[in-house]
């Protein structure tokens, strides 16, 4: 009796390890004059270690909202938020900006790069933040320069580069420190279908063979068939949340 009380706390410790992102019960609004929208209304989410998920939805269903509340970058109004076991509300702004900058990899729809400087240096920014070594920047933005495919990119300016350059070097950024986690909000939506497919590939691909966990955001539910786990949203709730066929 004994033994087998083991080995349900031993499968119950590895199950609460796995739990890398949990949302519980969260809710958030915001104000638009005198009305008051519920972005998020009640949200209840677990996201294990490693795993590839899409969120998917309709304009206003909550997609944004949730995504920047894992990424720290918004706060809730009631309910909590833990990455790693660790809750967001009990961290200094010190601990969050350190959160966001080591743990945490942002992919935006509008890129996002700091149009005075080059592709290289881009990519570098996060690590010359993390106040990295020099050698070791410049090995890391070298490898994810060519993982991206834009070796021969690199001195070029945002706006020397195309929609999909752009988005590559943002994807190398995202990577530059090593997060365990990526947050992508709509990274296809400025793009083509075609240039699009290509860059959420590449995504998914480079998470994959790092062993990150991908969460992103679209409204193309063919690109969301793509992940391992889909959530579809609507009026601030998960109607339905499945793997992957």
């Amino acid at each position: 009796m004994a033994k087998e009380q083991k080995k349900k706390s031993a499968r119950k410790e590895r199950k609460e390890n796995k739990e890398f992102i949990k949302v519980k019960d969260v809710s958030k609004s915001y104000s638009l004059g005198e009305v008051e929208v519920k972005a998020l209304d009640n949200v209840s989410l677990s996201i294990n270690k490693g795993e590839i998920v899409s969120i998917v939805g309709p304009s206003g269903s909550g997609k944004t909202t949730l995504l920047n509340i894992i990424g720290a970058l918004d706060y809730v109004d009631s309910g909590e938020i833990r990455i790693d076991g660790k809750k967001l509300s009990d961290q200094s702004d010190k601990e969050l900006s350190y959160l966001r900058r080591e743990t945490i990899g942002y992919v935006f729809q509008n890129f996002n790069l700091l149009e005075e400087i080059n592709a290289e240096k881009n990519i570098e920014m996060p690590m010359i933040l993390s106040r990295k070594p020099k050698e070791v920047r410049k090995k890391q933005v070298e490898e994810l320069l060519a993982a991206v495919n834009l070796s021969d990119r690199k001195d070029h300016k945002p706006e020397q580069l195309s929609g999909g350059e752009q988005q590559r070097v943002a994807i190398a950024r995202a990577l530059a420190n090593n997060p365990q986690i990526i947050l992508a909000d709509e990274p296809t939506g400025n793009l083509d279908s075609s240039t699009g497919e290509k860059i959420l590939q590449l995504l998914l691909d480079l998470s994959k063979k790092h062993k990150k966990t991908l969460v992103y955001v679209t409204h193309d539910t063919e690109q969301a068939m793509l992940a391992s786990r889909q959530l579809i949203m609507n009026d601030g709730t998960i109607i339905k949340d499945f793997l992957s066929s």
